[in-house]
């Protein structure tokens, strides 16, 4: 069966060769699967399911513990497979100097004592921080991850229809937000791509709300933002609904201000156009009108194996739109008197614009 693993660790090695790098240690759960297929997810945030090794030379490195054993050689030569023990960064330590002196790592995503062990007195290594190597490539997707994403938003629009419903006065954003979970996982979801956000009333201004004991009344906004993992891939989008006959002018009035923003944003974007230009398109739409203080974060994000990923739409970003990025555009607006809005299409990159996944 074909698989595209090998194929992008050819690549990671045609970047390392122009930095100079002897080997790579991959520690970021993300970029192990993608450059592998092996777990991707770690047990917990100081608990590595393992790492890879690539090497200037080809004869890459799949490292893992005992736990890992098995569902490593189903995948791995098991002459490249490395289980490590209790002293891991030793083990990893005397591994690395066979392929090499000059060692870059996930800075990021790695502790000061696993740095610190690693690079010990006398390890004869040189680290260096490579954060967004594998990142940058995962940027474009290739046309099988397309696909995955296509099916996984697919689900995320069905879920949608299915949750405006369910907005029934006297249901608690808990209640919403398990039938989210459970329509996910009984239509062909693996998980959640995020903890499903369901706010009502005035905790829908806030961005990240969790979902609580609060009650749909009527006449009241309610903020969904959902997300799936289907084939392994994510889907992310947010709808705010009103639950009640006549919306207020306050909410009528960001609604529309937000999908104005949304818009304007969309049609400008194309392969060659800078990412903080993206954001400023829609940050215009919210200054004209004299509500940009209520816009308090990025425009986008990429989505993917992971929820948030390369690219970012942010006044910050660097970098280009490119044909095959996937990305968030969910502008919105937040007042804790009353509620928010934000409404969000995650977009793929076309040669001649983008077209709504």
């Amino acid at each position: 069966m074909h698989t595209p693993y090998a194929a992008r660790r050819e690549k990671v090695r045609r970047v390392m060769y122009t930095r100079g790098i002897d080997a790579l240690l991959v520690s970021h759960a993300a970029n192990r699967y993608y450059l592998s297929g092996f777990e991707l997810h770690d047990p917990q945030f100081n608990e590595s399911a393992g790492r890879l090794i690539i090497t200037a030379d080809g004869r890459d490195w799949l490292l893992t513990d005992a736990r890992y054993r098995d569902a490593a050689l189903r995948l791995w030569d098991a002459n490249r497979v490395f289980i490590y023990g209790a002293d891991a960064p030793a083990q990893m330590r005397r591994l690395l100097r066979q392929c090499g002196s000059r060692v870059g790592i996930e800075a990021r995503g790695v502790s000061w004592h696993f740095v610190r062990e690693l690079a010990s007195s006398g390890s004869g290594l040189w680290l260096e921080a490579v954060d967004g190597l594998v990142e940058n490539l995962r940027c474009i997707k290739e046309p099988e991850e397309i696909a995955a994403l296509k099916k996984s938003f697919a689900l995320n629009h069905d879920l949608l229809h299915h949750v405006e419903e369910q907005l029934e006065p006297g249901r608690t954003e808990a209640d919403i937000s398990w039938a989210i979970e459970r329509y996910f996982r009984e239509h062909g979801a693996s998980e959640l791509a995020f903890p499903s956000i369901v706010a009502v009333g005035r905790n829908a201004a806030l961005p990240h709300a969790v979902p609580g004991r609060d009650r749909v009344m009527e006449n009241t906004p309610v903020l969904v933002d959902v997300g799936c993992r289907l084939d392994d891939y994510c889907s992310d989008q947010t709808r705010t609904f009103w639950v009640g006959p006549v919306p207020t002018a306050d909410f009528r009035r960001s609604l529309d201000l937000t999908r104005q923003a949304q818009q304007a944003a969309m049609q400008g974007m194309h392969p060659g156009v800078p990412l903080a230009e993206v954001y400023a398109m829609a940050y215009k739409i919210f200054e004209t009108a004299g509500v940009a203080q209520a816009f308090t974060h990025g425009l986008g994000h990429g989505v993917g194996l992971e929820t948030h990923e390369l690219p970012t739409l942010s006044p910050r970003s660097r970098g280009v739109l490119m044909p095959g990025m996937v990305v968030t555009v969910e502008p919105g607006l937040y007042y804790p008197e009353w509620g928010g809005v934000r409404w969000e299409h995650t977009v793929l990159v076309e040669e001649n614009g983008v077209c709504v996944l």
